[in-house]
């Protein structure tokens, strides 16, 4: 097992030692169709392509050849499997076939198709990258897309959200600080940066980065050395950085809130993904794509959605962009009972706005409007609601199990435990 197939799986060579392939690659392959079942010392190695699912449970489209090894006698003594990634292949497919797509970003708008052009080639370059657009367009996606298609991709990919923390904790997360720098450092601790060591920090909510930290940064973009606090001896660090924001950081230069050298040294190569309400087409694909992972994944034999309910959805603005047509999709499915999702079964605050947030001032018939009102009304329900319910059907399916329930959520156990202490939910 290589360092490529352990990148891919997310095990390690040690773990895997002693542990039958299929527990590792966990393939599509493996149950009924698994090729090993069939080779002997004369077979001719056999080619299939299928899926994989790696340590962090993502699906992975892979190639895999199955070839016979044998000994000196000519008897067969095991085998060897060779693992393809096909994911940048399936992009390039998906790309000619007008299903464009870059990992989980979507669309087939003329913008995200010029994004999804620039992203290899600026993947490919170790400059500074600015990612800027509304809150939920897919900012810290676009990112990592970019991280996994560099030359870094086997390094670490480390997010820090500037917003998140206090000026005294954000230092010290970001480069670390040595024992007995302050009251409470009983060990030295590396920082964000140091983490990062030959792979890619990503700077999230960049315009939220105090003014002291915007001094330390630029201070390192200049010539790649940190300074842990409670330390005077510099640390070099290979790292890239992408920062991303959805403010003007422009405006907050005149304002005296951002520095105009840090911004320039950030802008280097800057991206801008386009808010959902200017995607032409991309909330038709998006829907279809959302209502396949969803009902996949919750096991609901949902066929689509009604032309009222895709109508008022296409003409809705979306000013949450992505992220809230993809909880609308999923709020959707779980309170779906039939086959098809109507305008009852999407949520009430949308109907609520639908004046304001119709992207064309277009709105729906007055009946349409009429039905979808009086329909939701009665099941309104709040998306915290709606969540917890979530977590008791997954948890009833998965008979009490929590490993088994975040599975059927799609979430890792820390999340679920972390909602179900949240909602006071107790097995």
């Amino acid at each position: 097992m290589n360092r490529s197939l352990e990148a891919l799986t997310g095990i390690s060579g040690l773990e895997a030692k002693g542990v039958a392939c299929r527990h590792i690659l966990r393939s599509n392959l493996c149950a009924a169709k698994c090729p090993l079942n069939t080779i002997d010392a004369d077979t001719e190695p056999i080619c299939r392509e299928g899926d994989i699912i790696d340590r962090s449970r993502e699906r992975i489209p892979v190639r895999i050849n199955f070839s016979p090894v044998v000994d000196e006698q000519g008897n067969l003594a095991g085998w060897m499997e060779c693992v393809e990634d096909l994911r940048g292949t399936r992009a390039q497919e998906s790309m000619r076939s007008g299903a464009y797509s870059l990992g989980s970003l979507i669309g087939c708008s003329p913008q995200m198709d010029q994004l999804f052009q620039m992203v290899p080639g600026i993947a490919q370059t170790d400059s500074s990258v600015l990612v800027t657009g509304e809150t939920g367009t897919g900012k810290d996606i676009l990112a990592e897309m970019i991280h996994e298609r560099s030359a870094r991709s086997k390094g670490a990919f480390i997010k820090v959200n500037c917003g998140a923390l206090p000026e005294t904790l954000l230092e010290s997360e970001l480069f670390g600080h040595r024992r007995g720098a302050f009251t409470g450092a009983t060990e030295h601790k590396p920082g964000r940066f140091k983490l990062a060591h030959n792979g890619t920090l990503f700077l999230t909510e960049i315009g939220d980065l105090p003014l002291s930290l915007q001094v330390k940064l630029l201070s390192f973009l200049d010539d790649h050395i940190i300074y842990p606090l409670g330390s005077t001896k510099g640390v070099l660090v290979d790292v890239r950085i992408i920062a991303a924001t959805h403010r003007d950081l422009q405006t907050m230069v005149q304002e005296g809130r951002f520095r105009q050298d840090l911004l320039f040294r950030l802008n280097v190569v800057r991206l801008q993904l386009p808010p959902l309400r200017d995607r032409e087409g991309d909330v038709q694909l998006l829907l279809d794509h959302f209502l396949h992972l969803f009902t996949e994944r919750f096991q609901k034999n949902i066929q689509g959605l009604s032309s009222e309910s895709r109508q008022f959805l296409r003409r809705y603005s979306f000013p949450g962009n992505v992220r809230e047509l993809r909880n609308v999709v999923e709020f959707a499915v779980n309170i779906c009972t039939g086959t098809v999702i109507e305008v009852r079964h999407l949520p009430a605050y949308m109907f609520e706005t639908s004046d304001e947030s119709t992207s064309k001032g277009e709105s729906l018939s007055d009946n349409a409007g009429e039905r979808g009102s009086q329909a939701r009304k009665p099941e309104a329900a709040s998306w915290p609601e709606m969540e917890r319910q979530m977590i008791m059907d997954a948890l009833y399916k998965a008979k009490g199990r929590k490993n088994r329930a975040a599975e059927i959520l799609g979430w890792g156990r820390s999340t679920l435990w972390r909602k179900m202490k949240r909602y006071g939910i107790e097995t």
